[in-house]
């Protein structure tokens, strides 16, 4: 009888281990994307000269519409439209000691992956990495950097954030 109240006992104490921890509440995060830098990696090529970098930044999203899929290119998001890419990656050089928007032949523009929504509903958390050409052959500059900004399949803007000064060893 003693050993039956014993187990008893311990499965009211598993029981409300367990209702406690499933309450558990999930963070929440404002329905507009806020993004962070994390980190920008160089990459050299056989020559040793920067050519390439990784940029990482992290964001949150509170209703967790984020990405694109490969097909949405219907409007809103067809390629004429503004809403084409979501993640925004502006490029600058600096020129006397002033970085200046530079125009590229190029857009390092891009659009992130679809999130699936049932994986998402909650609001999600996490990193977005890409690869970049950092090395403009056509200019002096020896530092960059970019300006970065993400937009949600709601059309809510993240904060625009700037990358550090980044060093590009080049050619001599």
């Amino acid at each position: 009888m003693a050993l039956r109240k014993y187990f008893g006992g311990l499965l009211v104490v598993l029981l409300l281990f367990g209702v406690v921890f499933s309450c558990k509440k999930h963070e929440q995060y404002p329905i507009e994307p806020v993004i962070e830098f994390k980190s920008i990696d160089k990459i050299s090529n056989i020559s040793n000269i920067d050519d390439k970098a990784f940029l990482t930044i992290t964001f949150t999203d509170g209703d967790g519409d984020i990405g694109l899929e490969l097909d949405d290119t219907l409007p809103p998001f067809n390629p004429s439209s503004e809403y084409y890419y979501n993640y925004y990656i502006t490029y600058f050089e600096k020129l006397n000691d002033t970085f200046r928007h530079v125009d590229l032949p190029f857009t390092f523009n891009t659009r992130i992956p679809f999130i699936e929504e049932d994986l998402a509903e909650r609001g999600v958390k996490g990193e977005i990495r890409v690869e970049l050409f950092i090395n403009n052959i056509n200019s002096t500059a020896d530092s960059i950097r970019f300006d970065l900004q993400i937009i949600d399949r709601a059309h809510n803007k993240s904060n625009i954030i700037t990358t550090p000064s980044i060093f590009v060893k080049k050619a001599k």
